[in-house]
């Protein structure tokens, strides 16, 4: 089954990525990956697998919370 509009954006989401980081990531057109968002055209099962697994890896680990609020210091 070819992967949804809407499971592409939430693979998307989880990967914490946005349409711009992932045509920079295959090296296409942005206007590709707008119309696979759009359903315009259909996700390709290679490109809908590998953000599967990218999404499901992502689901599985939190983002270390230990770094929020901290700021760079330089050394003086």
């Amino acid at each position: 089954m070819p992967m949804t509009p809407a499971r592409f954006t939430e693979c998307l989401l989880h990967i914490r990525w946005t349409p711009i980081n992932l045509a920079s990531a295959l090296q296409c057109d942005l206007a590709l990956v707008e119309a696979w968002e759009s359903g315009e055209d259909e996700v390709p099962a290679e490109l809908g697998a590998w953000l599967e697994i990218l999404a499901k890896a992502h689901e599985a680990v939190e983002v270390p919370s230990t770094y929020r609020g901290w700021q760079h210091r330089p050394k003086l």
